[in-house]
């Protein structure tokens, strides 16, 4: 919000208007337009909107969202296939498997 801040007061500055001429095109007092021009986070969203209208930087906004890297990314992992998997024996329950087959060989066999 500070960056976003001072930003706005270089913009302003740049266009050589001065806070009484902005806070009045804002339809907000100096007061608010030097917090605005801080970063203060309780400004409202609809005030910094203000701003950046009065100083023809509205069509910036337009940007704000327009590449979802992360959204894309996000949504192709979604399309992808799972692959599927055969269950996973734990080597504790292989091993007693294997095992018991051995004791049933043996058992069959007569020798154990």
């Amino acid at each position: 919000m500070t960056a976003l801040g001072s930003r706005l007061r270089l913009a302003r500055l740049r266009r050589k208007l001065s806070t009484v001429q902005m806070a009045e095109r804002m339809a907000v007092s100096r007061d608010t337009l030097h917090r605005l021009e801080k970063g203060d986070p309780a400004i409202a969203l609809g005030t910094y909107l203000r701003a950046l209208r009065v100083l023809g930087l509205d069509r910036d906004l337009d940007l704000l969202a327009q590449d979802d890297e992360l959204g894309r990314k996000l949504q192709d992992l979604a399309l992808e296939p799972v692959a599927t998997r055969s269950p996973v024996r734990s080597p504790a329950r292989s091993s007693s498997a294997s095992s018991r087959s051995r004791t049933k060989t043996k058992a069959g066999d007569g020798k154990a």
